[in-house]
């Protein structure tokens, strides 16, 4: 599935920059960087996108612009350096996702919106981290905005990104879908949820469809990853056989789940009024895995 060409990738998934590590380090580099004439920055409000046609809008860095206040996102094909701003103040409590970002997501390339979800994560972290975990101290940002440090323990922080199995149950040419009352009417998807400390992807796969439809799982298959910046999470999609159909659902997750049919699944990504559900967005690595599983079925 990592062979796929950029546009048939889910959203997030198309990360083309240069990410300059051998250069975090080097301040006289940096220096120089930041300086550069060519380089731009990837303009946010906040933590939500800002376009310019099918592009992120870029202007150039002010003058006095600090390596400090800044994440170097890499340099693109053509050599220019890219960077994000650190947010100033308080970012939203429990923003979690951004609906411009739906808004855009058709008109923007598959790379412009790979480089969205980066500085998204990026700044985002950084708003959240602002005192150390080990002491409480104030940190600062290092490592061109790849990490922080303590300035009372100097202890080093680095963003962490939380894995997330999407997966899809199979049982005698049917896939289970299920939906949160927070979903669009009539739109189901694929089962998630946070792997835990201590446990294997398969293993997540099955206790989740277990805990959150009391389906039995067996023979967990990888099929394809999405980085996802809601914060900051690696979505990773597996299917799964089921040994018997019988669902127990746990309503304090899902609202309802059903098997859905190839014929079904058809119906949904052909925009069928009559098709039992509505599916996931191109953007979301569900659809890519709904689409996938099809595909298996001949």
């Amino acid at each position: 599935m990592t062979d796929l060409p950029a546009d048939a990738l889910p959203g997030f998934s198309s990360f083309t920059l240069d990410r300059c590590d051998d250069l975090r380090a080097d301040p006289d580099a940096l220096a120089a960087l930041i300086a550069s004439p060519e380089a731009r920055l990837i303009l946010m409000r906040g933590l939500d996108p800002v376009a310019d046609d099918a592009r992120l809008a870029r202007v150039p860095l002010p003058h006095d612009a600090r390596i400090e206040e800044h994440i170097l996102l890499g340099k693109d094909a053509s050599g220019t350096p890219l960077f994000a701003a650190l947010a100033q103040g308080a970012l939203p409590h429990g923003a979690q996702f951004a609906p411009r970002v739906w808004d855009l997501a058709a008109s923007l390339s598959p790379e412009e919106l790979s480089l969205y979800g980066a500085a998204r994560s990026l700044v985002d972290w950084h708003a959240r981290h602002g005192f150390c975990a080990v002491c409480g101290g104030p940190t600062v940002a290092q490592r061109a905005g790849w990490g922080r440090r303590c300035g009372q323990c100097d202890a080093e922080h680095f963003p962490r990104v939380d894995p997330v199995v999407i997966m899809l149950a199979e049982h005698q040419g049917r896939v289970l879908l299920g939906r949160q009352p927070r979903f669009p009417a009539r739109r189901y998807s694929a089962l998630a949820g946070f792997v835990e400390p201590g446990e294997t992807i398969e293993g997540a796969v099955t206790r989740e469809l277990f805990e959150e439809a009391g389906v039995c799982v067996r023979n967990v298959r990888y099929v394809m990853s999405q980085p996802w910046p809601f914060p900051s999470s690696l979505m990773i999609a597996c299917t799964a056989e089921a040994e018997d159909d019988a669902i127990r659902l746990d309503e304090k997750e899902l609202e309802h789940a059903f098997w859905a049919s190839a014929d079904d699944v058809r119906a949904a990504f052909a925009g069928d009024d009559t098709a039992p559900f509505i599916a996931p967005p191109a953007m979301a690595v569900a659809h890519h895995l709904l689409r996938h599983w099809l595909e298996s079925q001949g």
